[in-house]
């Protein structure tokens, strides 16, 4: 059994968390109110919007250290929608990285919905989570936590493939946001 913190517990935060809980882990959340409260899980998820995430490093510092820390978010404009908000080289899982030398990031459930992600499915497909990282063993922890959950987990390589990640996500709620694809929906992959 891993425990595992959510910090936000919005729509993703809140899908995450079942996730979690159908492997028999231990899942606590982690809302605005409780900056007082610790982080003590040996997986802490940023289930944040990315502009939040140096307020939420801040406000958490050196609780991360020595854990697995997931990175969920997509960098984007979420004023115009049409880019992202990080330079061209990098990703928002690397600046992270960069700020919490002392953790294991990985970039993960950006590339899905909280909705496929509650569902397990993606059409008729089950719901893939795409893990970027550049520790094996972190990697597997959480690919442990996604496939305990009835969901497929696919390694996509190094923390470098965090940037084509983003990118896929925000292609994908790009498309939502226009209505050309349902939040329901999403992409899916097929091994």
């Amino acid at each position: 059994m891993t425990h595992i913190s959510i910090i936000g517990t919005g729509n993703m935060g809140q899908a995450i968390s079942a996730i979690a809980a159908k492997g028999d882990n231990s899942v606590e959340l982690f809302g605005k109110t409780d900056l007082d409260k610790p982080v003590t899980g040996d997986i802490v998820v940023l289930a944040v919007p990315y502009p939040a995430v140096d307020q939420v490093l801040a406000q958490r510092v050196g609780q991360l250290d020595d854990k697995i820390v997931v990175d969920i978010t997509n960098p984007l404009n979420f004023e115009t929608y049409d880019s992202l908000t990080v330079p061209a080289d990098s990703s928002a899982a690397a600046e992270i990285a960069a700020k919490l030398p002392r953790s294991r990031v990985v970039k993960a459930f950006n590339t899905t919905f909280a909705g496929t992600l509650a569902e397990g499915t993606v059409g008729p497909l089950t719901t893939t989570v795409l893990i970027a990282g550049d520790d094996a063993d972190a990697k597997a922890a959480l690919a442990g936590v996604v496939t305990a959950a009835g969901l497929k987990a696919v390694d996509a390589g190094s923390l470098h493939r965090a940037r084509e990640m983003e990118a896929v996500g925000f292609l994908q709620i790009s498309l939502a946001a226009n209505e050309k694809l349902p939040w329901s929906g999403g992409f899916g992959v097929v091994n």
